[in-house]
């Protein structure tokens, strides 16, 4: 039996980029067939989130308080959700999303480089070869 094997994706918007590391969910599976997109952002609170264009239901480990950098799909909006710290529902400093997430995976490196990016940048996203 063949190990999955992740799935690495680039996203990059004018002030910079960043590479994640998804792992292999039927949500990761829907978003790579999708690929290349290229959407706005928007920001909430310490968090980038954006359009897709990918309708995908809520999976059963979806989670609401995740770690700073989680890669989510936020199923209500058809959105990838960036968190890096506190949006404005969040409780002390934790990552609060709007409702729960598919959790997709984790960004590579500091996900504090998400505060470059503004309300209404254009955001692209990409596969990479790992």
């Amino acid at each position: 039996m063949q190990t999955p094997t992740p799935t690495h994706i680039r996203i990059s918007w004018p002030a910079g980029h960043l590479t994640a590391t998804l792992d292999d969910t039927p949500t990761t599976q829907a978003l790579a067939k999708a690929l290349p997109l290229v959407s706005t952002a928007r920001t909430w609170g310490e968090e980038v989130y954006f359009d897709t264009g990918v309708a995908v239901p809520r999976e059963t480990n979806a989670r609401q308080v995740v770690e700073p950098g989680t890669v989510a799909f936020w199923t209500d909006g058809d959105a990838l959700a960036l968190p890096y710290g506190p949006t404005p529902i969040s409780q002390g400093d934790e990552c609060r999303l709007a409702s729960p997430c598919n959790v997709l995976g984790h960004i590579d490196g500091d996900p504090r480089l998400l505060a470059t990016v503004r309300d209404g940048d254009p955001v692209r996203v990409e596969l990479v070869d790992a």
